[in-house]
């Protein structure tokens, strides 16, 4: 069974940077897609950051540049560098996986089945 465990939030000031880990059993990275989504309050669930079957990674446009996505298939852990932090990054950060992913929809919360518990993080101004 897919289990996915988030660490790693925390409050920061603006232009701060924060890693986010994501340790992921049962996954298979040839067949599965994971990635970091994010929620913030009233808002729908958004995709940040993915990588597509362990190797192609796509961003949200509001990210490019500032945060980057990794993994370490030996530690099964998928990691979200975040730099250059703004308060409207604050939100709730989940990791999310789901098999067959199709690319066009790789960062649509609906093809992500399984989650973590998530982890928040805060950047204040």
């Amino acid at each position: 069974q897919v289990q996915l465990v988030e660490s790693g939030g925390g409050s920061v000031h603006s232009g701060g940077s924060l890693t986010l880990s994501c340790v992921a059993s049962e996954v298979t990275y040839r067949t599965y897609s994971v990635g970091w989504f994010r929620q913030a309050p009233g808002k729908e669930r958004e995709g940040v950051a993915t990588i597509y079957h362990g190797d192609t990674t796509t961003y949200a446009d509001s990210v490019k540049g500032r945060f980057t996505i990794s993994q370490d298939t030996a530690k099964r852990t998928v990691y979200l560098q975040m730099n250059s932090l703004k308060p409207e990054d604050t939100a709730m950060y989940y990791c999310g996986a789901g098999r067959n992913v199709p690319l066009r929809q790789i960062r649509s919360a609906l093809y992500f089945p399984y989650w973590g518990q998530g982890t928040q993080v805060t950047v204040s101004s």
